[in-house]
């Protein structure tokens, strides 16, 4: 859980946001479901919740700034029959899954009715057991039995000061995913230069028209995903994935773009990018990253891929080895675009230059493929009209 939009006493409308939930993909927006006064906050900003959990008391008949602690009777009744319903002998019957349900809602084993084998407490029984609470006495659970607040913790250490914050949902999720990625393929990554003067010239000409016409920019980016896709066709096993034992060969091309936002890294999809023309996928990277930045990436904008992009350039990277994104088995890295020394006719001229680096699962992808990948990659970039004519 994030932070709270509304405080109790506060008068909500019907479909005001209340709250922003985040799990480990996206930030979701969570309405009033009917207008009234919010009497209580069941969960206090960093706690955690699982699905269909009771999260507010909404009094659809009160006034503002009456922020009702009349469900302390409800309560403590609750409080009273607990212990009662801790006699009651469950044979200490919790599956796993719903142990941890148990825990996460602050109830015993005893107060949820089992219906699994020998009576046996099932994860069923206990999200049937949540639904079933009644609203006031959540509502006015202790704050001791909520589960803790994500708040920075400040260290004492005089003039070198420390803060302590847990990482957010999105981030150890982030943070499992390159793990799991490092761990389960064998990531090897080959790197070229490319010349972006073409690019760039074709660029500055057309890009007033391009704008006037499309009413967007026209980026560098589309070209790598054009460049991309052209070289995906040509070497189908880039866009493939591993499945067991097996690969899986996609016939569609789904091109995820790695963008930063200020809760962390995420990779939204555009789809059939094939299909796409340049102000199209201009239109849907800028769509992204006003998403991102609003906090708004749904779980369908992250759902699938096949090949990923991950811009560093645009933070003025020069090289890295980007991380492949699980399950797809190969990545381009695009990094800053400088002024360099190359040799060209055994001259020494000043280019453009932009090093690209593709990390590829060499578990199915060999060096030869891998390569020659990124070369036409290069090659598309150095001659932008391969793009128009696909050759």
């Amino acid at each position: 859980m994030l932070q709270w939009k509304k405080k109790p006493g506060e008068a909500v409308a019907i479909d005001e946001i209340l709250i922003e939930i985040e799990t480990d993909k996206v930030v979701l927006e969570v309405p009033a479901p009917a207008a009234g006064v919010l009497v209580a906050h069941v969960v206090a900003d960093g706690g955690t919740v699982v699905s269909d959990q009771v999260i507010a008391q909404i009094d659809t008949d009160a006034k503002a700034g009456a922020a009702a602690p009349a469900a302390a009777a409800p309560v403590a009744a609750a409080a009273a029959a607990a212990p009662a319903a801790a006699a009651v002998d469950k044979g200490d019957v919790a599956m796993p899954a719903a142990a941890k349900l148990l825990a996460d809602n602050n109830l015993s084993v005893a107060a949820v009715a089992g219906t699994g084998k020998d009576g046996r407490v099932t994860k069923g029984d206990v999200l049937a057991a949540v639904a079933a609470k009644p609203a006031a006495a959540v509502a006015a659970a202790p704050k001791a039995a909520l589960a803790p607040v994500a708040a920075p913790v400040p260290m004492k250490l005089g003039d070198r000061p420390e803060q302590r914050v847990p990482m957010s949902r999105l981030r150890a999720r982030v943070a499992e995913r390159l793990l799991q990625s490092q761990s389960t393929n064998a990531i090897l990554t080959t790197f070229n230069e490319v010349n972006m003067a073409p690019v760039m010239e074709m660029r500055k000409k057309f890009q007033d028209k391009f704008e006037k016409e499309h009413g967007v920019k026209l980026g560098f980016m589309s070209f790598f995903v054009k460049a991309a896709v052209h070289a995906l066709k040509k070497f189908p096993v880039l866009n493939a994935s591993v499945d067991g034992n097996d690969i899986v060969y996609h016939g569609y091309f789904d091109i995820g773009i790695a963008v930063g936002s200020p809760r962390g890294l995420v990779v939204p999809i555009i789809r059939n990018a094939d299909q796409m023309n340049f102000a199209e996928i201009e239109k849907k990277i800028a769509e992204f990253g006003q998403k991102a930045k609003e906090g708004k990436i749904s779980m369908d904008d992250l759902s699938g891929g096949t090949f990923s992009i991950s811009n560093g350039g645009t933070f003025g990277s020069m090289l890295s080895t980007p991380i492949i994104n699980p399950p797809q088995s190969a990545i381009l890295g695009v990094h800053a675009t400088k002024d360099r020394a190359v040799v060209e006719n055994g001259q020494v001229v000043v280019r453009p230059i932009n090093y690209l680096a593709m990390s590829y699962d060499h578990r199915i992808i060999d060096g030869r493929e891998a390569v020659l990948g990124l070369v036409a990659m290069k090659e598309a970039l150095e001659d932008p009209a391969r793009l128009l004519f696909d050759i």
